[in-house]
């Protein structure tokens, strides 16, 4: 990124700040969003400037990255069970679900203590608040009633580099991952994005396995991922039919460097 590039993204980060003063870890905040838009920008730089007579590179996808299952609650769960699940899951949201299983909105702490605040100490504030949602009588609530909607999802198939830009322009900590149809299946966290964008070894590692996971499950429980610097070591086993397509998987994935073959072949 060029530093017109990069004046130009913190006078936008700057921008959408309110005009108050920042609390403590604002500065953090617009960091981190200046990291994401550099990360971003190197990953298009490198694909874009890559000669044309080198092998196509496939990115780390949300599906390799993403926690799941992912905790939910219903629409129906009332304001007490939302604040409990809430510390359970030590989370500061979680996406509300349908009985399909089909995310209808997000609910959060700020949601919650909008509600709490309006009712205790300005009553007239609940309408502005939730002006747009659901009205429910003090007492009432519920996460339907509650929740922020829509909701702001990736898919599974995302790339990082795409739900990174959608994370970091929503101001999320973390997103939920839903299939096209809207069901449920993870969470994709910001700051595990960041690090993904960035090499970071452990967060690499993590995406690999879950790219082994994904297209070679047999494989999944017999091939131990390790990484330094960006360079995937694989040990372990695989049938024969396996281990060629599994590592040129990996040594074609980005943004691994170089891989170490220590694979052994067993019998199918």
């Amino acid at each position: 990124m060029t530093e017109r590039e990069r004046f130009a993204a913190g006078a936008e980060a700057r921008r959408a700040v309110p005009r108050h003063g920042w609390r403590p870890d604002e500065q953090q905040r617009q960091d981190a969003l200046l990291r994401y838009v550099d990360a971003i920008a190197n990953v298009s730089a490198a694909k874009t400037s890559r000669p044309a007579a080198q092998a196509p590179r496939t990115a780390l996808l949300v599906r390799d990255l993403m926690t799941a299952p992912a905790p939910s609650v219903a629409g129906d769960t009332n304001l007490p069970d939302i604040v409990r699940a809430l510390s359970e899951h030590g989370t500061g949201s979680l996406p509300v679900a349908d009985t399909d299983g089909r995310v209808m909105g997000v609910v959060s702490e700020a949601d919650l203590l909008a509600v709490v605040a309006a009712r205790t100490h300005r009553p007239t504030a609940a309408s502005q608040v939730r002006e747009t949602r659901p009205t429910a009588e003090p007492g009432e609530e519920t996460a339907e009633t509650l929740m922020t909607t829509p909701a702001v999802t990736v898919q599974p198939d995302t790339t990082v580099s795409e739900a990174a830009w959608l994370v970091a322009l929503s101001r999320l900590k973390r997103a939920p991952v839903a299939e096209p149809d809207g069901r449920l299946v993870g969470t994709v966290h910001r700051h595990t994005l960041l690090d993904a964008l960035l090499g970071v070894d452990a967060t690499l590692a993590e995406g690999v396995q879950g790219r082994i996971r994904h297209m070679f499950p047999e494989a999944a429980d017999t091939v131990e991922v390790t990484v330094k610097d960006g360079v995937v070591r694989l040990r372990g086993s695989v049938t024969g039919d396996e281990g060629a397509r599994l590592l040129a998987e990996v040594k074609g994935l980005d943004p691994v460097s170089d891989v170490i073959d220590e694979l052994t072949v067993r019998d199918g």
